[in-house]
């Protein structure tokens, strides 16, 4: 008899995020889709979403419930201090509740998934392809990579997906995906691959229910790691990130796009080996080299100092630098969504983002966006302006009962 849990697991770059379903339910959410080629359809509604922040310079570990009958916030019971021990903060309480032996079926986000356009079952000739990508995402993919031993260790029977962060943007066309450089420098294909894609293809999918006639979208997921993207009717047409997600926006410790000769100049003149240089602009730039203090935009936003309040306004800037270009790949813009910790909560960041967008006809109330309703642009703008929760375990569900061909009882 089937097991009759699912877990979805997504290893972030500051938190670990899970999710438990009844795999029935995601079976039958596979089978409801509307059209697998687009990002549309019901999702399963979880039992349980345990969410395990790390411990960062300013704020301890949490863990938070955020969905099922017991929500909570408090301080984990065993010490997390990286991702398996956040993980294994998650396999103990849901041992406790007896759900733990329960689970069969397990989804994985895995950042980088290189040119692979759908999710995959996890083999050893999977795990040893997702290896080689790990210099591409190094805050990521080892963190993914290390949650799928973590859970074939505690459950060794249970079957595992990957599902890639970069197949939602196989759509790109060759204007946005291609890179003005040989094509014969690397042993890879050479492309922009785009991140994040999980969570927006839960977005289009939820904007396409919401909002259908807000065809042109522009969705920002703003957390620790942030992008932007270019989404028209559902399809992902441009995005920030590139061959790797340190490319677009400055975020909590990434750099962002830099000028390429920059990296040169450092190596070169500064005597920075390059591991020195992935140091500094994977975990020392970003928000936290702009301030000088915190990678948290919680933090920033408490804070009155000059160097604080210029992280802000170079965030604000660029975010909003980038969501005009991403208007001109759809040729306009009929909704600027907002998703991610800092997308949902942060009402000055959202602001800020929207006075640089004035030229667009961009008009935000500020009541509406101080209360973080989820419309919040006034009447008279030219674009509409969201908050949508980007339900990536719901779509990491999904697709894993579908790769494994779940199906529900009545079927």
């Amino acid at each position: 008899m089937q097991r009759p849990y699912l877990l979805t697991v997504n290893s972030g770059s500051s938190s670990v995020r899970c999710g438990l379903f009844v795999a029935e339910d995601a079976a039958a959410a596979a089978i409801r889709q509307d059209d697998p080629n687009l990002p549309t359809g019901e999702l399963p509604e979880p039992i349980y979403k345990v969410h395990v922040e790390l411990p960062s310079t300013r704020r301890a570990p949490r863990l938070h419930v955020t969905a099922g009958p017991a929500k909570y916030s408090g301080t984990p019971r065993l010490q997390v201090v990286d991702h398996a021990s956040a993980l294994a903060e998650v396999f103990a309480w849901l041992a406790e509740r007896d759900m733990r032996t329960g689970i069969g079926a397990v989804g994985h986000r895995v950042v980088h998934g290189g040119t692979r356009a759908a999710p995959m079952p996890i083999t050893p000739a999977l795990l040893r392809a997702l290896e080689e990508l790990a210099p591409l995402a190094p805050l990521h993919q080892p963190n993914d990579l290390a949650a799928i031993e973590a859970v074939r260790a505690q459950l060794p029977g249970a079957r595992q997906v990957a599902c890639f962060d970069t197949m939602f943007h196989r759509t790109l066309p060759p204007r946005a995906h291609r890179l003005a450089v040989p094509s014969t420098i690397a042993g890879m294909p050479l492309r922009r691959f785009g991140f994040h894609g999980l969570a927006y293809e839960a977005i289009a999918g939820e904007m396409l229910r919401l909002a259908p006639t807000e065809r042109r979208i522009v969705a920002a997921h703003l957390g620790n790691g942030a992008s932007l993207c270019a989404i028209d009717t559902g399809v992902s047409v441009d995005t920030t990130m590139g061959v790797t997600p340190l490319d677009g926006l400055p975020m909590g410790t990434r750099s962002g796009t830099l000028d390429p000769g920059l990296v040169l100049w450092l190596q070169r003149e500064g005597g920075h080996p390059p591991e020195r240089l992935a140091e500094i602009l994977w975990r020392e730039s970003g928000l936290l080299g702009l301030s000088g203090t915190s990678a948290d935009m919680r933090m920033l936003l408490e804070t009155r100092t000059g160097q604080a309040r210029e992280a802000v306004e170079v965030f604000c800037y660029r975010a909003a630098q980038g969501i005009a270009a991403m208007a001109v790949a759809m040729g306009g813009v009929d909704a600027i969504v907002f998703s991610g910790g800092m997308g949902k909560r942060a009402g000055p960041v959202r602001a800020g983002i929207a006075e640089h967008l004035e030229v667009l006809g961009v008009r935000y109330d500020p009541v509406a966006n101080g209360k973080h309703r989820e419309l919040f642009s006034r009447s008279d703008s030219r674009v509409k302006l969201r908050i949508v929760n980007a339900d990536e375990e719901g779509i990491i569900a999904r697709h894993t009962a579908r790769t494994l061909g779940l199906r529900p009882a009545q079927a």
